[in-house]
C-alpha cells in the first residue's frame, strides 16, 4: 500500500502471472496476527465468548483480502490456499497473552477449532477459498511474538477430539489438515505422535515443515517411508535477520532446499513473506527477515533479490499437478531434480554451488545435450 499503483501491479505480475511471472499457486496466510502484522490481533477479541459472537474478519478486510483478491484475478486459475494461526486469542490461553508462548486452555479446546471453520466460511464468502489449515504455526517454539506450545500429544488430541470433528460436522472435511508445521529437526517425533493414532490420523492429510536450525533433509525422507499415505509441505522458510539486500547465497539456500525436498516426495513449497520493506519489515516486534522482492518505499523502486530469481526456477517450469521422475546426477557439484509436467515436458533443474564451472551432459533416454554450467549458476532445462 505504500507503493505507488504501478508497482503495485508489477509486484502481483512478478508472483501470480503464469506467462510473465512466477505463477505460484500455493499460497499461505495467517488467521489472527503473527509478527509481519502490525500489532497483535485475533478475530474473537471478546474475552468468554466462546458463542464466537464477536467473530469478525474486519481487520482482513483492509488490506489482506483485497491483496489475495487481487493475486486470484492475476493468477488467473485457482491457488491453493493455507491458514496457519500463530497464537488463538489471549483470552484462551494460559499465560493471557498471544505474545511469549503460553498454551490452549482445554476449555477452550472446542471454540477453538470452531474459529477454524467461521474464518474459512468468511473467507470463502469473500471469494477467498480455503485449500487447507495447519493447527499451529510452530508449536514448539516461545517466541517474544505471537505463538502458543501445543506438545504432540496436545497437537493430537486437538485434532482428533475438535479440530477434524467440528470440520466434518461443518461441511468442511475437504479441507486440508497440516500437522506440526515447524522445523524438520523433530518432524519424525512430532509427526509419529498424532499419526500413530488412528482416529486421530485419519483426519490429517498431512506434515508440514520449516528450515530453521539444521538442514535434517533425511527426515523427510524417513517420515515419507514410515507413512507413505501421508503427505509432506515445506509451509515456511525466509532468511532471518533482515534483509540481505544483494545476497547471492540467499538464493542458493532456496534453491538447495527445494531441491532436497522435493527429492524427498515434498509435494510444494511456500515461502515465506512475498514482500518486505527495504529494512526487512514491518515486524511489530523487530523480527527483520529477506524477501525475494523488497520494496524501497522511499523510491518507489521493488528490488528482486536472488530468492527471487532462483524461485522462479522451480516455480515457472514445474507446474501443478507434476509428477517427479528419477535424476541422478554423475558430479558431487551439482544438485538436480526433475519432473514430468501435466503437458509432457520434462523440467529438470540443475544447480551449481560450487566456485567453478561444472558443465555436464543433460542424459534422457537416448538424447544427449551439454550444458555449460557457470560457478554459482542455476539453470532450468525444459525438454
Amino acid at each position: 500500500q505504500q507503493l505507488g499503483p504501478a508497482q503495485r501491479e508489477a509486484m502481483l505480475r512478478d508472483c501470480f502471472d503464469p506467462a510473465h511471472g512466477h505463477g505460484y499457486t500455493l499460497c499461505r496466510v495467517h488467521m489472527n496476527s503473527c509478527d509481519f502484522a502490525l500489532g497483535n490481533y485475533a478475530h474473537v477479541e471478546t474475552p468468554g465468548d466462546v458463542a464466537l459472537a464477536s467473530f469478525s474478519i474486519e481487520r482482513d478486510r483492509q488490506a489482506l483480502l483485497p491483496f489475495i483478491q487481487a493475486a486470484q484475478q492475476v493468477a488467473g486459475r485457482p491457488i491453493k490456499l493455507l491458514v496457519s494461526p500463530w497464537s488463538p486469542p489471549s483470552w484462551m490461553k494460559t499465560n493471557g497473552q498471544m505474545n511469549q508462548g503460553g498454551r490452549l486452555l482445554p476449555q477452550f479446546a472446542h471454540a477453538w477449532a470452531r474459529c477454524f471453520v467461521r474464518f474459512i466460511q468468511a473467507y470463502e464468502a469473500a471469494g477467498v477459498p480455503v485449500w487447507g489449515v495447519s493447527v499451529q504455526n510452530e508449536p514448539d517454539a516461545t517466541q517474544r511474538w505471537d505463538s502458543c506450545l501445543y506438545s504432540a500429544e496436545e497437537e493430537r488430541d486437538f485434532v482428533r477430539d475438535h479440530l477434524g470433528p467440528v470440520l466434518d460436522a461443518a461441511g468442511l472435511g475437504h479441507v486440508k489438515v497440516v500437522i506440526w508445521d515447524h522445523n524438520r529437526d523433530l518432524m519424525v517425533e512430532r509427526a509419529s505422535v498424532v499419526l500413530s493414532d488412528p482416529e486421530a490420523a485419519r483426519y490429517v492429510w498431512g506434515t508440514g515443515f520449516h528450515w530453521y536450525g539444521e538442514d535434517h533433509f533425511e527426515h523427510v525422507q524417513l517420515l515419507h517411508d514410515a507413512w507413505p499415505d501421508k503427505q509432506l509441505l515445506f509451509t515456511e522458510g525466509c532468511q532471518e535477520g533482515g534483509p540481505h539486500t544483494g545476497s547471492w547465497a540467499l538464493g542458493e539456500r532456496y534453491a538447495r532446499s527445494m531441491i532436497n525436498d522435493l527429492n524427498r516426495w515434498t509435494v510444494g513449497w511456500i515461502d515465506w513473506n512475498l514482500l518486505l520493506d527495504a529494512t526487512g519489515g514491518p515486524n511489530h516486534v523487530g523480527n527483520l527477515c529477506s524477501a525475494p522482492i523488497l520494496a524501497d518505499t522511499a523510491q518507489g523502486q521493488l528490488l528482486h533479490q536472488s530468492s527471487y530469481f532462483y524461485i522462479g526456477h522451480f516455480s515457472r517450469y514445474i507446474q501443478p499437478g507434476a509428477r517427479r521422475v528419477l535424476c541422478a546426477a554423475t558430479r558431487e557439484a551439482l544438485e538436480a531434480t526433475a519432473f514430468v509436467n501435466p503437458d509432457g515436458t520434462l523440467a529438470t533443474v540443475v544447480m551449481n554451488r560450487g566456485e567453478s564451472a561444472a558443465p555436464f551432459v543433460l542424459q534422457v533416454g537416448g538424447q544427449r545435450w551439454r550444458v555449460d554450467l557457470p560457478a554459482r549458476a542455476i539453470t532450468t532445462c525444459l525438454t
